[in-house]
């Protein structure tokens, strides 16, 4: 009996030993499974092209590409872009293309300089005053697109025609010279070596990236972006959704082309167009990264400086000066066909999940 028992006990504790020996592997798998999926290249490709970018002109030009006055320079001076990025994120996200950001970063540029010198408006009420002519913009863009029922594509194209015209009329195509130092600071200055701008990127992106991943709000916008009529008939007031992303867009954009006049120290009549495509490229290659096909506010931020690298390298490598508007044109058409590919896939795994569903249900 003795024997029995003590046989008994043994092979209890070896199905034990062989239970935990499972669930270690099983814990082991599990965590080898979720680190694979962080590290495929389809949800991280910015990273495995920025260490690619960085290897190359590390070696090629290391005197100037491994500095930190360079890292520096390009972390700050790519602030207004990623700006200009997230303010795109939104309207993207709810299915709507707002190609008059750029507009909308160059007229409140001109604007708050004009207020500033050529009205001599206190700093704070001209700040306000901007961030909420850029929430109108936004607002005027999503009439013509919800009510008037134009397409954003035209409707927006034509507001940035618009904006072009306001801008020569305030500033007659001449610098607004003579911004108050005061002013001056907010956008020049640093704490630990960082500008201001650069903090207030990060600021934005956590406001757009709670919004977008963690409210009800987020998720209509995602909605109306994915399906307007699925979304509509779910009960999303779709129009609201619109309005709501587009004065968004316009106040970020006020934003940056803030920051631009305070960075510059002066308005410059010419400067906001030129946030466009870069803007673009960094939503439509954000979209690639961290979401599968979704337009994100940290895959934008990602964006705009694995490009910037790239740009950045070349610059000191002596390329052309036309190579910025090559790389970043080449880089926006490659980032919608990825976007365009991630997103037929998830809808053609999403499919097969329903068929596969509905076989079940029907075996």
């Amino acid at each position: 009996m003795t024997e029995q028992i003590l046989r008994n006990e043994a092979r209890h504790g070896e199905d034990a030993d062989e239970v935990d020996a499972r669930n270690d592997v099983s814990r082991r798998g599990g965590a080898a499974l979720v680190l694979a999926r962080w590290l495929d290249p389809r949800k991280i490709s910015a990273i495995y092209v920025f260490i690619v970018l960085f290897g190359i002109f590390a070696v090629w030009i290391p005197d100037l590409f491994l500095t930190e006055t360079t890292w520096r320079t390009l972390v700050n001076n790519q602030a207004i872009t990623a700006l200009t990025a997230l303010a795109l994120v939104v309207p993207l996200s709810a299915g709507v293309f707002n190609l008059a950001v750029g507009a909308q970063v160059g007229a409140a540029s001109i604007l708050i300089g004009w207020l500033l010198v050529d009205q001599g408006m206190p700093v704070l009420p001209a700040v306000l005053l901007t961030l909420v002519s850029g929430a109108v913009i936004g607002l005027a863009t999503a009439w013509l697109v919800v009510r008037a029922r134009i397409d954003s594509f035209i409707a927006t194209l034509g507001v940035s025609s618009l904006l072009a015209a306001f801008i020569t009329a305030i500033s007659d195509g001449q610098q607004i010279l003579g911004v108050p130092a005061g002013f001056a600071d907010f956008g020049r200055g640093r704490l630990f070596g960082i500008t201001y701008p650069v903090y207030a990127v990060v600021v934005v992106a956590l406001v757009l990236w709670y919004l977008l991943e963690r409210t009800p709000a987020g998720r209509r916008i995602y909605g109306t972006g994915g399906n307007i009529e699925a979304a509509r008939l779910a009960g999303v007031s779709t129009s609201a959704v619109i309005v709501g992303s587009l004065v968004v867009c316009g106040v970020v954009a006020a934003l940056a082309g803030t920051f631009i006049t305070a960075s510059l120290a002066n308005a410059d009549p010419t400067i906001g167009p030129g946030y466009l495509l870069p803007a673009f490229t960094a939503a439509f290659l954000g979209s690639t990264q961290f979401r599968g096909g979704r337009f994100n506010v940290w895959g934008t931020v990602l964006a705009v400086y694995v490009l910037a690298t790239g740009v950045k390298g070349l610059q000191l490598a002596g390329a052309p000066v036309w190579i910025p508007d090559a790389f970043n044109g080449a880089a926006l058409l490659l980032a919608v066909g990825l976007a365009k590919f991630q997103s037929d896939q998830g809808r053609t795994a999403a499919i097969m999940r329903l068929l596969r569903r509905r076989h079940k249900v029907g075996g």
